[in-house]
């Protein structure tokens, strides 16, 4: 196989949950572009919807509650009624609470965790079960430079990163002899909503630029390559990898340089 070839999606069928902004959003439009068939699903219909119309062709989207397994089950196979299949399927939602151990509270734990951990176990869940049925297809879940390194009030949100590290690497186990890939993107700091109030502070923004070895912050652009990267035959024989697309974030120290360097 030609080596372009090898990241052309044409003729697979693409979901992207969380595909109504951010990260999810640029993968969306970059899958498309690799030609799938790209289906955009999102807690806020009007954005997939808004998505899916300026990606055109054939691209669909519906509304989709990540913490319903259930209504998660119904979407998955929903599409596959319609393209005929499930090839790949990429999730990417999550929320955070900046908030102290000693002051969070059970309703703000219960509600991180809901999104970000038992979203993703449902995604994971439910497109298994198609895929290793189908036996194939690949599965990218977004963890986070926070499942490795952390700063103050950032206890749940970590941990909930964390906790999809060894969910991807288990999925992957399981679901790997049914010909199923199970991957994890790691991003850094990214200019997305969910970071709109780093990025409003100046003080705060540039020193999470300066903390990254390129000392700047992604684009969400910059996380399509690494996502259809895992998603395509490119990485055929990758699973089970978590995949950091940082800056060089986690590489690096970077509190001090030494004389004459």
């Amino acid at each position: 196989m030609a080596q372009r070839a090898l990241y052309d999606l044409a003729g697979k069928t693409v979901v992207v949950v969380g595909g109504g902004s951010g990260i999810g959003e640029a993968v969306a439009f970059g899958a498309a572009e690799q030609h799938a068939s790209v289906t955009v699903l999102d807690a806020n219909e009007g954005a997939a919807k808004a998505v899916a119309a300026r990606i055109g062709g054939e691209a669909a989207a519906a509304t989709v509650d990540i913490r319903d397994r259930q209504a998660v089950d119904d979407a998955l196979k929903t599409i596959v009624r319609g393209r005929g299949g499930l090839d790949v399927v990429i999730c990417t939602p999550s929320i955070n609470v900046r908030k102290p151990i000693l002051q969070y509270t059970g309703d703000e734990f219960d509600r991180v965790v809901a999104v970000n951990l038992k979203g993703s176990f449902n995604v994971l869940q439910a497109a298994g079960s198609i895929m290793t049925s189908a036996r194939h297809g690949s599965i990218v879940i977004f963890s986070s430079i926070r499942s490795q390194v952390v700063e103050p009030g950032q206890s749940v949100y970590a941990m909930t990163k964390a906790g999809i590290v060894q969910l991807v690497r288990t999925a992957a186990a399981e679901f790997g002899p049914f010909g199923v890939r199970v991957n994890a993107v790691a991003p850094g700091i990214v200019e997305t909503p969910l970071t709109a109030p780093i990025t409003a502070n100046t003080d705060w923004q540039r020193a999470y630029a300066n903390k990254s070895a390129l000392k700047r912050w992604a684009r969400a652009e910059e996380m399509i390559g690494p996502t259809l990267f895992l998603a395509s035959d490119a990485a055929s024989y990758v699973t089970g990898t978590v995949l950091f697309a940082d800056g060089g974030w986690t590489a690096i120290d970077g509190r001090f340089t030494p004389p004459g360097m």
